[in-house]
């Protein structure tokens, strides 16, 4: 019988008889003159090592795995740490002696305070506030294969399913409770007291059958509503005799034999969801004339056309269901009394599109009372977010005539505001973080005191701890968001070990193997963004004002640069204009590059021309490099930027211009969460160029339905950008086979339709099992109801506010 060898133990016999390999390898590792190393710096020395190897033994040996496993390590003169990540969240951490070389395993605990000391120069471990979350969810039901990750509902549905109704009878009893509870203000739905219990239930269901079988099976409830009354049946079944049927049928195959399939069939025919809350306080956020201010971008785009596709939903099921009532959707954000322009001074703003969705406007105050009247930017909006929560939940029940059925947080600041209202309301929490800073910027966590006066990291990492354990599930745009890929972390996966030093260390932050995480693409507004070929629905009312903005000759202080040469195509990018999304990088790529300046123009839209028009401190700086870079490069020629804000109607058009003149988008942030604009680009037939990090990576299929390319190495992209197009020249068939790749991608997996309807029933399954079992997490809520209290609270306070 062959027993399984731990890899760890392997590693360290073959590095017994080898310790030369080793310790060339450490010593190199800190001839680096580095406290900390990342995973690429271990990589390419440890390559370097493999290149002198004459024998080639070195890259098959158990310290190649060791190395394949390493995402980082931290380095004093007597000790090195390692952080192994054996598979997607599943650490090891070691320790090596530089001297006597033995390797020592060590916990989580101690590898962070080692990183801790390295930071401050202490000598000694200072006592620090550790927080482990790990101990309130040993009951809670885990996955075990990474290939489950963000599958959570399928797992947590097959497995509380088995257990309830194997809990004589219990089961059954629950949810008939369950079912007894759903009222649409004062009207009830689906059961009446006449049943009592479940024999109740059963027979009623029984006598239900028999009375509506010989009627018409298009028949509405209006006409069976009496007889189905006097058994114990409310509306909420169906909107017609044969859909009332169906779902009694359901429910009586559950209580026979019960299965989670259908378990979440019928789950998803219960009238449950009338009305939801979406928070997002943070940026301008209205419908016009927003898009490319600070801190708004794609967050505002993906609600507003999430609360569509929502609200069809949701308008769809309550109809199937034979209920007539309009479902109602609130958008709270805040308020801003100098509104720029903008409608962000007004209280409501019904939104377009819909019929009874609404923009909820909320103002900031400070502690004396007086509202904030100016834009504040996200990272300095913590002190007057618990007062916000307390003003905007009055308004928004008093808007709603109630509580919302579901409240859905954005981002740090609005999952914070929803993790507050939640608790205080008890409905069913779903957190959107779009992005986790902590991943942008690099040791962001260790360094937090540096990033302290324009960051507050302290209150940014501390609220997404906070909101992440709070939420009944979690929706990301992808898998990378949550637990990474091979190579790489997630940025949830990120929040399950660190520290900031000084203030306190997170051992168990976050387990991204819990099934509160669920993955839902979202898709772009198809109204919008349809394929450039359809042009029975081209804007042709925009063609003279697109070709005035890209060809024209003029420029201003909102237009740099006029193309020379206006047969080129289009190389097409168009974002915020900030560090992580790297527009002046692609300038810079674009300038240093002959071979793809000769291929194709470059069209920016992104920010402003002006610096004095912003009022942001990064994007000014962003600005005043892109003035540097074209200057150098002398770009005027062959770059027009654009700074202007686009309505999406205009947007749309501007892509598929591109696409006209056989151009490609990019995309070359330094990490996109997800990538909107990659779908917004891919969904009108234009080529597109992502990057590798981040959402991207999962969209797009390399070579087939765009090209990834690696920010942090500018020449191969450009090098690849160019070849493309060149390519495009020889064969003029490889443009339309990347932009057909694109639009069946899109068309399969990112569209608003599949998310709606995916997002509806996750809310059910999770609003039902945080009824009828222990997902309400009581002990965590306290647990973090403490450190809300004792520690976010004062960091916020210190903001002033």
């Amino acid at each position: 019988m062959n027993r399984r060898v731990d890899p760890l133990q392997s590693a360290e016999a073959w590095l017994r008889s080898h310790r030369n390999e080793l310790l060339s390898l450490l010593h190199r590792l800190q001839a680096l003159g580095r406290p900390f190393l990342l995973r690429s710096n271990i990589q390419d020395t440890f390559e370097q090592l493999c290149a002198e190897d004459a024998s080639g033994e070195l890259r098959a040996s158990p310290l190649a795995t060791l190395v394949d496993w390493c995402q980082e390590a931290a380095l004093e003169k007597a000790w090195i740490c390692f952080a192994l990540r054996q598979r997607v969240a599943r650490w090891v951490y070691i320790r090596v002696h530089m001297d006597t070389l033995n390797m020592e395993a060590i916990d989580a605990s101690e590898f962070l305070a080692f990183k801790e000391r390295l930071v401050t120069g202490s000598s000694e471990r200072d006592w620090m506030l550790e927080v482990d979350l790990e101990p309130f969810s040993r009951h809670i039901y885990k996955l075990h294969e990474s290939d489950s990750i963000g599958r959570g509902v399928e797992f947590l549905n097959r497995h509380l399913s088995s257990q309830l109704f194997q809990d004589l009878g219990k089961g059954d009893q629950r949810l008939l409770d369950f079912l007894r509870v759903h009222k649409y203000r004062d009207q009830q739905l689906m059961l009446n007291d006449a049943v009592e219990n479940v024999p109740d239930l059963r027979r009623a269901l029984r006598q239900a059958e028999t009375q509506l079988r010989g009627q018409d099976q298009d028949a509405s409830w209006d006409s069976v509503a009496h007889e189905l009354r006097s058994t114990g049946f409310e509306p909420g079944w169906g909107s017609t005799v044969g859909r009332i049927r169906d779902s009694m049928r359901l429910l009586l195959d559950i209580l026979e034999a019960p299965s989670p399939a259908a378990l979440e069939r019928f789950l998803g025919r219960v009238p449950m969801i009338f009305s939801l809350a979406i928070l997002s306080p943070h940026g301008y956020f209205g419908q016009s004339n927003v898009l490319g201010r600070p801190d708004t971008g794609g967050q505002v785009v993906y609600i507003l056309d999430q609360v569509r596709a929502l609200e069809r939903e949701m308008r769809h099921r309550l109809h199937e269901q034979g209920l007539n009532i309009e479902p109602q959707i609130l958008v709270l954000t805040r308020l801003i009394p100098h509104a720029d322009g903008t409608t962000c001074d007004q209280r409501i703003e019904e939104i377009v599109g819909t019929t009874h969705a609404r923009i909820l406007r909320v103002p900031f105050r400070n502690a004396g009372g007086e509202v904030i009247p100016h834009w504040i930017s996200r990272f300095e909006i913590w002190p007057y977010l618990e007062r916000y929560a307390d003003e905007a939940q009055r308004e928004m029940i008093a808007e709603l005539g109630g509580r919302p059925d579901l409240i859905v947080g954005n981002y740090s600041d609005g999952n914070l505001v929803a993790s507050l209202m939640s608790q205080k309301l008890g409905i069913t929490q779903c957190n959107i973080a779009h992005a986790l800073e902590k991943t942008k910027y690099l040791y962001s966590d260790l360094y937090w005191q540096d990033n302290e006066p324009h960051y507050h990291f302290s209150c940014q990492f501390t609220a997404d701890l906070i909101a992440m354990n709070s939420a009944d599930f979690i929706i990301t745009s992808t898998y990378q968001e949550i637990a990474g890929t091979d190579d790489s972390l997630g940025q949830y996966e990120s929040h399950a070990a660190f520290t900031m030093p000084g203030l306190y260390r997170v051992v168990h932050g976050i387990d991204v193997y819990d099934p509160k995480f669920n993955i839902v693409s979202p898709g772009a507004d198809a109204d919008v963004y349809f394929p450039y070929s359809d042009s029975a629905r081209r804007l042709s009312h925009f063609a003279k004002d697109i070709e005035q903005l890209v060809l024209g000759r003029d420029s201003s202080d909102t237009i740099r640069g006029v193309l020379t040469d206006t047969d080129k195509p289009l190389l097409f990018t168009m974002a915020r204009m900030d560090h992580i999304k790297n527009i002046t990088g692609l300038v810079d790529w674009y300038g240093a590059s002959a071979e793809l300046r000769e291929q194709a123009n470059l069209l920016v839209i992104s920010g402003h021309v002006d610096p004095d028009r912003s009022g942001d401190t990064e994007e000014r700086e962003q600005i005043g490099r892109m003035h540097d870079l074209m200057n150098h490069y002398e770009l005027d020629g062959q770059v027009r930027w654009l700074g202007l804000h686009l309505e999406k109607p205009l947007a749309g058009e501007i892509y598929r211009f591109v696409a006209d003149r056989r151009g490609a988008f990019v995309q070359p942030a330094l990490f996109e969460a997800f990538g909107l604009t990659v779908i917004e680009a891919m969904s009108s037939g234009l080529p597109t160029f992502a990057t590798c990090f981040g959402g991207p990576l999962e969209i797009i299929e390399d070579g087939t339905s765009g090209f990834h390319i690696d920010p942090n190495h500018g020449e191969r992209a450009s090098a690849r950008m160019a070849a493309f197009f060149a390519r495009c020249t020889e064969d003029p068939d490889y443009w339309k086979r990347l932009s057909d790749g694109g639009l069946q991608r899109v068309a399969e997996r990112y569209t608003w339709a599949r998310y709606a309807e995916r997002m509806m029933t996750l809310s059910r399954i999770y609003g039902f099992w945080k009824y009828v079992s222990d997902l309400e997490r009581a002990e965590t809520q306290r647990y973090l109801q403490m450190f809300y209290g004792l520690q976010f609270r004062p960091l916020a306070e210190q903001l002033g506010g």
